[in-house]
């Protein structure tokens, strides 16, 4: 398990929690109220800002019931939140529906899903090892 540290910078701000045990995300809510209408998208403040362990990061994910029912979904899904920032998490949010959708204070936005990471390097080559499916890429299954 990990944990990480967090801060509230507003009295509204909710502590991100699991709807149900096992979750893999945490519910993220809004400390502001907000319209987005239809095609509109705007950054929703949460008033929480975390430290995370090393070797990790937070990605920031839609809430699937947002998605379905309104039309409404992170726009840069999954956001990434790298270990070393320590600032606010804001939410950006897209109404991709017909109707304005009311933000309220207190409404969970999105979840945040907290990953390991690798340490990675590129190294250069000319030549790559053999493999079944080769340079074959968009559609070369046959969909």
């Amino acid at each position: 398990m990990f944990v990480v540290k967090f801060k509230k910078t507003d009295s509204k701000a909710i502590t991100p929690k699991s709807a149900h045990e096992g979750d893999a995300g945490l519910d993220l809510c809004s400390i502001e109220q907000k319209t987005l209408n239809p095609k509109e998208f705007g950054l929703i403040r949460t008033g929480i800002c975390i430290q995370l362990p090393s070797d990790t990061e937070a990605q920031i994910r839609p809430r699937s019931g947002l998605a379905l029912n309104y039309g409404v979904t992170v726009l840069n899904t999954p956001g990434t939140i790298d270990e070393s920032y320590r600032g606010e998490i804001g939410v950006i949010l897209i109404n991709n529906g017909d109707e304005p959708f009311e933000i309220s204070v207190g409404m969970k936005i999105a979840q945040i899903v907290i990953k390991p990471t690798f340490k990675t390097i590129f190294e250069e080559t000319a030549v790559f090892s053999e493999s079944e499916r080769g340079e074959r890429g968009f559609g070369s299954t046959g969909g």
